[in-house]
């Protein structure tokens, strides 16, 4: 399934989509907190329930339990203002990238807004679709904005959807593993900044 870039950069439904997306994951964290919780005692019991099907199961909720609670930020809608602790944030995103090849270096230090952390979340996604082969990213805030860098074996990116984080309302089919590329752009745009991006063969720099 895709859908048209610049329908959805034109379209008010955009806002609403993003509630949705907060609220399916909002409903979905507890039940799978709760499924992890009941695997956690049945381990506690020893016996044949405890065993390597046991623990890839406690594996399993445990990740999707962190990217729901990541999902809920990075897809949410913009207009929550809240702020959101420091560590917080840097828990959340170590815990997202925690089962991936990618090594996170959280250097935010600073309270944010939700909506700001929004705009870190996504253009950590971005970057983390670049490099198939893991690598060493780092986070940081420079003259209030977001700064991502990283390093890898080798970057893999696809040009045309880097061009869009800068130019939202391009023509062109988006799937739905690329939607952060769509929503970072426009959630920029909104801001009013636009990202700026370098692409190297083994390392890459994205500033929003």
């Amino acid at each position: 399934m895709s859908v048209s870039a610049d329908t959805v950069a034109t379209d008010p439904s955009a806002e609403l989509a993003a509630l949705i997306g907060a609220r399916i994951c909002h409903d979905l964290v507890s039940p799978v907190g709760a499924i992890a919780n009941g695997v956690e005692l049945l381990s506690l019991t020893g016996g044949a329930a405890a065993g390597p099907e046991l623990a890839l199961v406690a594996e399993s909720c445990a990740s999707a339990e962190a990217r729901l609670r990541f999902y809920r930020v990075a897809f949410g809608t913009r207009e929550v203002t809240d702020g959101l602790p420091p560590t917080e944030a840097a828990r959340l995103a170590e815990s997202y990238l925690a089962d991936t090849r990618l090594a996170l270096d959280w250097q935010v230090e600073a309270a944010l807004t939700r909506g700001e952390v929004q705009l870190g979340f996504l253009a950590l996604m971005c970057a983390g679709a670049a490099l198939p082969r893991g690598g060493a990213v780092r986070v940081r805030r420079v003259s209030g904005r977001w700064r991502v860098t990283a390093e890898a074996p080798r970057v893999a990116a696809d040009m045309p959807l880097w061009a869009r984080l800068s130019a939202p309302g391009t023509s062109g089919a988006i799937t739905p593993g690329q939607v952060e590329f769509l929503l970072l752009g426009l959630r920029a745009a909104e801001a009013g900044r636009r990202p700026e991006s370098r692409l190297g063969d083994r390392d890459l720099a994205l500033t929003v």
